[in-house]
Protein backbone atom coordinates (compact mmCIF):
# COMPACT_ATOMS: atom_id res chain seq x y z
CA UNK A 1 0.00 0.00 0.00
CA UNK A 2 1.39 3.39 -0.99
CA UNK A 3 1.98 6.02 1.68
CA UNK A 4 -0.72 8.35 0.32
CA UNK A 5 -3.30 5.54 0.23
CA UNK A 6 -2.31 4.48 3.74
CA UNK A 7 -2.84 8.06 4.94
CA UNK A 8 -6.36 8.16 3.49
CA UNK A 9 -7.17 4.80 5.08
CA UNK A 10 -5.99 6.07 8.47
CA UNK A 11 -8.15 9.20 8.09
CA UNK A 12 -11.15 7.04 7.21
CA UNK A 13 -10.67 4.92 10.34
CA UNK A 14 -10.19 7.99 12.51
CA UNK A 15 -13.29 9.61 11.00
CA UNK A 16 -15.40 6.56 11.84
CA UNK A 17 -14.08 6.58 15.42
CA UNK A 18 -14.48 10.34 15.95
CA UNK A 19 -17.98 10.57 14.49
CA UNK A 20 -19.05 7.38 16.25
CA UNK A 21 -17.62 8.68 19.53
CA UNK A 22 -19.36 12.05 19.17
CA UNK A 23 -22.48 10.67 20.85
CA UNK A 24 -20.37 9.47 23.79
CA UNK A 25 -18.81 12.94 24.06
CA UNK A 26 -22.28 14.52 24.06
CA UNK A 27 -23.39 12.21 26.87
CA UNK A 28 -20.35 13.01 29.00
CA UNK A 29 -20.67 16.73 28.23
CA UNK A 30 -24.22 16.69 29.54
CA UNK A 31 -22.78 15.75 32.91
CA UNK A 32 -21.86 19.39 33.46
CA UNK A 33 -23.56 21.35 30.68
CA UNK A 34 -27.06 21.90 29.39
CA UNK A 35 -28.02 20.71 25.88
CA UNK A 36 -27.77 24.29 24.61
CA UNK A 37 -24.31 24.71 26.10
CA UNK A 38 -23.13 21.45 24.53
CA UNK A 39 -24.38 22.57 21.11
CA UNK A 40 -22.83 26.03 21.45
CA UNK A 41 -19.52 24.68 22.72
CA UNK A 42 -19.08 22.17 19.91
CA UNK A 43 -19.78 24.64 17.09
CA UNK A 44 -17.56 27.32 18.64
CA UNK A 45 -14.65 24.91 19.08
CA UNK A 46 -15.26 23.45 15.62
CA UNK A 47 -15.20 26.91 14.05
CA UNK A 48 -11.90 27.69 15.82
CA UNK A 49 -10.34 24.45 14.57
CA UNK A 50 -11.47 25.09 11.00
CA UNK A 51 -10.25 28.71 11.20
CA UNK A 52 -6.83 27.35 12.10
CA UNK A 53 -6.88 25.02 9.09
CA UNK A 54 -7.85 27.90 6.79
CA UNK A 55 -5.05 30.07 8.18
CA UNK A 56 -2.47 27.33 7.62
CA UNK A 57 -3.74 26.77 4.07
CA UNK A 58 -4.09 30.53 3.48
CA UNK A 59 -7.62 30.15 2.13
CA UNK A 60 -9.56 33.44 1.88
CA UNK A 61 -13.13 33.68 3.10
CA UNK A 62 -15.88 34.33 0.54
CA UNK A 63 -17.15 37.90 0.17
CA UNK A 64 -20.43 37.08 -1.57
CA UNK A 65 -23.29 38.01 0.80
CA UNK A 66 -25.63 35.62 -1.02
CA UNK A 67 -23.28 32.72 -0.28
CA UNK A 68 -23.10 33.73 3.38
CA UNK A 69 -26.89 33.74 3.45
CA UNK A 70 -26.89 30.18 2.15
CA UNK A 71 -24.26 29.19 4.72
CA UNK A 72 -26.41 30.65 7.47
CA UNK A 73 -29.32 28.51 6.29
CA UNK A 74 -27.02 25.50 6.16
CA UNK A 75 -25.84 26.20 9.71
CA UNK A 76 -29.42 26.05 10.99
CA UNK A 77 -30.13 22.72 9.27
CA UNK A 78 -26.74 21.06 9.78
CA UNK A 79 -25.64 22.44 13.16
CA UNK A 80 -28.08 24.51 15.21
CA UNK A 81 -31.24 22.40 15.17
CA UNK A 82 -29.76 18.86 14.98
CA UNK A 83 -27.06 19.55 17.58
CA UNK A 84 -29.70 20.86 19.97
CA UNK A 85 -32.00 17.91 19.27
CA UNK A 86 -29.31 15.25 19.75
CA UNK A 87 -28.04 16.94 22.93
CA UNK A 88 -31.55 17.15 24.35
CA UNK A 89 -32.38 13.58 23.34
CA UNK A 90 -29.33 12.08 25.05
CA UNK A 91 -30.67 13.22 28.40
CA UNK A 92 -33.21 10.39 28.06
CA UNK A 93 -31.70 7.75 25.75
CA UNK A 94 -28.28 6.10 25.50
CA UNK A 95 -25.48 7.49 23.35
CA UNK A 96 -25.41 4.20 21.44
CA UNK A 97 -29.09 4.45 20.54
CA UNK A 98 -28.58 8.04 19.36
CA UNK A 99 -25.73 6.90 17.11
CA UNK A 100 -27.98 4.22 15.61
CA UNK A 101 -30.65 6.77 14.75
CA UNK A 102 -27.98 8.97 13.18
CA UNK A 103 -27.31 6.16 10.70
CA UNK A 104 -30.72 6.81 9.10
CA UNK A 105 -29.37 10.06 7.62
CA UNK A 106 -28.58 8.64 4.12
CA UNK A 107 -32.09 7.21 3.80
CA UNK A 108 -33.78 10.42 4.92
CA UNK A 109 -31.55 12.36 2.53
CA UNK A 110 -32.57 10.10 -0.34
CA UNK A 111 -36.27 10.51 0.48
CA UNK A 112 -36.05 14.31 0.59
CA UNK A 113 -33.83 14.46 -2.50
CA UNK A 114 -36.39 12.45 -4.47
CA UNK A 115 -39.04 14.99 -3.51
CA UNK A 116 -36.94 18.11 -4.20
CA UNK A 117 -34.50 17.19 -6.97
CA UNK A 118 -35.82 15.95 -10.35
CA UNK A 119 -32.63 13.99 -11.05
CA UNK A 120 -32.97 12.03 -7.79
CA UNK A 121 -36.18 10.19 -8.66
CA UNK A 122 -37.21 6.94 -7.01
CA UNK A 123 -35.89 3.68 -8.40
CA UNK A 124 -36.69 0.10 -7.29
CA UNK A 125 -33.42 -0.18 -5.28
CA UNK A 126 -34.14 3.11 -3.51
CA UNK A 127 -37.69 2.08 -2.67
CA UNK A 128 -36.39 -1.22 -1.28
CA UNK A 129 -33.79 0.69 0.73
CA UNK A 130 -36.42 3.00 2.20
CA UNK A 131 -38.67 0.07 3.17
CA UNK A 132 -35.79 -1.73 4.87
CA UNK A 133 -34.76 1.47 6.65
CA UNK A 134 -38.33 2.13 7.82
CA UNK A 135 -38.54 -1.44 9.13
CA UNK A 136 -35.24 -0.85 10.90
CA UNK A 137 -36.53 2.28 12.65
CA UNK A 138 -39.68 0.45 13.78
CA UNK A 139 -37.48 -2.36 15.11
CA UNK A 140 -35.25 0.05 17.02
CA UNK A 141 -38.26 1.78 18.59
CA UNK A 142 -39.81 -1.61 19.45
CA UNK A 143 -43.32 -0.88 18.21
CA UNK A 144 -44.55 -4.33 19.33
CA UNK A 145 -44.47 -3.03 22.91
CA UNK A 146 -47.01 -0.36 22.02
CA UNK A 147 -46.57 3.39 21.86
CA UNK A 148 -45.58 4.83 25.21
CA UNK A 149 -45.63 8.62 24.98
CA UNK A 150 -42.71 9.31 27.31
CA UNK A 151 -39.47 11.27 27.24
CA UNK A 152 -37.73 8.24 25.75
CA UNK A 153 -40.04 8.08 22.74
CA UNK A 154 -39.90 11.86 22.35
CA UNK A 155 -36.11 11.67 22.45
CA UNK A 156 -36.08 9.05 19.70
CA UNK A 157 -38.36 11.24 17.60
CA UNK A 158 -35.98 14.15 18.27
CA UNK A 159 -33.12 12.07 16.84
CA UNK A 160 -35.19 11.39 13.72
CA UNK A 161 -35.94 15.11 13.55
CA UNK A 162 -32.20 15.78 13.63
CA UNK A 163 -31.49 13.35 10.79
CA UNK A 164 -34.35 14.92 8.82
CA UNK A 165 -32.57 18.27 9.20
CA UNK A 166 -29.36 16.65 7.95
CA UNK A 167 -31.19 15.25 4.94
CA UNK A 168 -32.80 18.60 4.13
CA UNK A 169 -29.43 20.31 4.48
CA UNK A 170 -27.67 17.94 2.09
CA UNK A 171 -30.36 18.63 -0.51
CA UNK A 172 -29.99 22.38 0.12
CA UNK A 173 -26.21 22.16 -0.20
CA UNK A 174 -26.44 20.31 -3.48
CA UNK A 175 -28.92 22.78 -4.93
CA UNK A 176 -27.58 26.14 -3.73
CA UNK A 177 -23.99 25.76 -2.46
CA UNK A 178 -22.22 22.96 -4.35
CA UNK A 179 -22.73 24.55 -7.82
CA UNK A 180 -20.66 27.53 -6.63
CA UNK A 181 -17.54 25.38 -6.30
CA UNK A 182 -16.60 26.80 -2.89
CA UNK A 183 -13.83 25.02 -0.99
CA UNK A 184 -15.50 22.43 1.32
CA UNK A 185 -13.40 23.51 4.31
CA UNK A 186 -14.48 27.12 3.72
CA UNK A 187 -18.09 25.92 3.62
CA UNK A 188 -17.59 23.96 6.84
CA UNK A 189 -16.09 27.00 8.56
CA UNK A 190 -18.89 29.23 7.30
CA UNK A 191 -21.60 26.95 8.64
CA UNK A 192 -19.97 26.39 12.06
CA UNK A 193 -19.14 30.09 12.45
CA UNK A 194 -22.70 31.04 11.51
CA UNK A 195 -24.05 28.44 13.94
CA UNK A 196 -21.84 29.88 16.69
CA UNK A 197 -23.31 33.34 16.12
CA UNK A 198 -26.90 32.05 16.05
CA UNK A 199 -26.52 29.90 19.16
CA UNK A 200 -24.66 32.73 20.86
CA UNK A 201 -27.63 35.03 20.28
CA UNK A 202 -29.92 32.33 21.67
CA UNK A 203 -27.77 31.80 24.77
CA UNK A 204 -30.06 33.72 27.18
CA UNK A 205 -32.90 31.38 26.25
CA UNK A 206 -31.14 28.01 25.84
CA UNK A 207 -27.75 28.10 27.55
CA UNK A 208 -27.96 30.37 30.59
CA UNK A 209 -27.98 27.60 33.22
CA UNK A 210 -25.04 27.07 35.62
CA UNK A 211 -21.95 25.29 34.24
CA UNK A 212 -20.24 22.48 36.18
CA UNK A 213 -16.90 21.77 34.52
CA UNK A 214 -14.80 18.70 35.24
CA UNK A 215 -11.91 17.08 33.39
CA UNK A 216 -14.15 14.52 31.59
CA UNK A 217 -16.61 17.26 30.54
CA UNK A 218 -13.87 19.58 29.25
CA UNK A 219 -12.01 16.76 27.46
CA UNK A 220 -15.23 15.52 25.85
CA UNK A 221 -16.19 18.98 24.63
CA UNK A 222 -12.71 19.56 23.18
CA UNK A 223 -12.84 16.24 21.36
CA UNK A 224 -16.43 16.84 20.19
CA UNK A 225 -15.74 20.37 18.98
CA UNK A 226 -12.17 20.31 17.67
CA UNK A 227 -12.25 16.84 16.13
CA UNK A 228 -15.90 15.79 15.70
CA UNK A 229 -17.17 19.17 14.47
CA UNK A 230 -13.94 20.67 13.08
CA UNK A 231 -11.03 18.59 11.87
CA UNK A 232 -13.33 15.71 10.84
CA UNK A 233 -14.70 17.93 8.05
CA UNK A 234 -11.19 18.34 6.64
CA UNK A 235 -10.57 14.59 6.88
CA UNK A 236 -13.85 13.86 5.12
CA UNK A 237 -12.94 16.27 2.32
CA UNK A 238 -9.61 14.49 1.73
CA UNK A 239 -11.29 11.07 1.74
CA UNK A 240 -13.92 12.17 -0.80
CA UNK A 241 -11.20 13.58 -3.06
CA UNK A 242 -9.23 10.32 -2.91
CA UNK A 243 -11.96 7.67 -2.89
CA UNK A 244 -15.06 9.42 -4.23
CA UNK A 245 -18.27 10.33 -2.43
CA UNK A 246 -19.83 6.85 -2.63
CA UNK A 247 -16.88 5.07 -0.99
CA UNK A 248 -16.38 7.86 1.53
CA UNK A 249 -20.02 7.55 2.63
CA UNK A 250 -19.26 4.01 3.85
CA UNK A 251 -18.23 5.65 7.13
CA UNK A 252 -21.97 5.78 7.83
CA UNK A 253 -21.95 2.00 8.27
CA UNK A 254 -19.24 2.13 10.93
CA UNK A 255 -20.28 5.07 13.12
CA UNK A 256 -23.22 3.30 14.85
CA UNK A 257 -20.99 0.30 15.56
CA UNK A 258 -18.42 2.57 17.19
CA UNK A 259 -21.14 4.52 19.02
CA UNK A 260 -22.78 1.43 20.51
CA UNK A 261 -19.47 -0.21 21.48
CA UNK A 262 -18.20 2.92 23.22
CA UNK A 263 -21.51 3.39 25.02
CA UNK A 264 -21.33 -0.17 26.36
CA UNK A 265 -17.59 -0.22 27.18
CA UNK A 266 -17.18 3.30 28.57
CA UNK A 267 -20.58 4.14 30.05
CA UNK A 268 -21.94 0.65 30.68
CA UNK A 269 -25.07 1.37 28.64
CA UNK A 270 -27.48 -1.55 28.17
CA UNK A 271 -28.30 -2.74 24.66
CA UNK A 272 -31.48 -4.64 23.85
CA UNK A 273 -31.56 -7.08 20.95
CA UNK A 274 -33.82 -4.90 18.80
CA UNK A 275 -31.34 -2.01 18.65
CA UNK A 276 -28.53 -3.80 16.74
CA UNK A 277 -31.15 -5.72 14.74
CA UNK A 278 -32.80 -2.47 13.68
CA UNK A 279 -29.39 -0.92 12.93
CA UNK A 280 -28.60 -3.88 10.67
CA UNK A 281 -31.84 -3.32 8.76
CA UNK A 282 -30.97 0.37 8.37
CA UNK A 283 -27.51 -0.48 7.01
CA UNK A 284 -29.02 -3.04 4.64
CA UNK A 285 -31.43 -0.34 3.50
CA UNK A 286 -28.53 2.02 2.74
CA UNK A 287 -26.74 -0.72 0.80
CA UNK A 288 -29.91 -1.58 -1.12
CA UNK A 289 -30.59 2.06 -1.96
CA UNK A 290 -27.10 2.35 -3.47
CA UNK A 291 -27.54 -0.82 -5.50
CA UNK A 292 -25.03 -2.81 -3.45
CA UNK A 293 -27.41 -5.63 -2.55
CA UNK A 294 -27.61 -7.89 -5.53
CA UNK A 295 -28.80 -11.43 -5.56
CA UNK A 296 -26.71 -13.54 -7.88
CA UNK A 297 -28.65 -15.96 -9.91
CA UNK A 298 -27.30 -19.44 -10.06
CA UNK A 299 -26.30 -20.31 -13.58
CA UNK A 300 -28.23 -23.14 -15.09
CA UNK A 301 -26.24 -26.38 -15.36
CA UNK A 302 -25.01 -27.10 -18.82
CA UNK A 303 -26.51 -30.12 -20.54
CA UNK A 304 -24.01 -32.89 -20.94
CA UNK A 305 -24.05 -34.23 -24.42
CA UNK A 306 -23.70 -37.97 -24.70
Amino acid sequence: MRLAEFGVTVRFALLAVVWGASFLFIKVGLGGLSPGQVALGRVALGALALAGILLVRRRPLPRDPVLWGHLAAVSVLLCVVPFLLFSWAEQYISSGLASIFNATTPLVTMLLAAAALPEERFTPPRVLGLLLGFAGVLTIVGVWDGVDVSHQLTAQLACLGATTCYGACFVYLRRFVSPRGTDPVVVAFGQTASATVILGLLTPAIAATPVHLSLPVVASMLALGVFGTGIAYAWNTRIIAAWGAANASAVTYLTPVVGVLLGVLVLGEPVSWNQPAGALLVVLGILAAHGRLRVRRKSEPELVRS
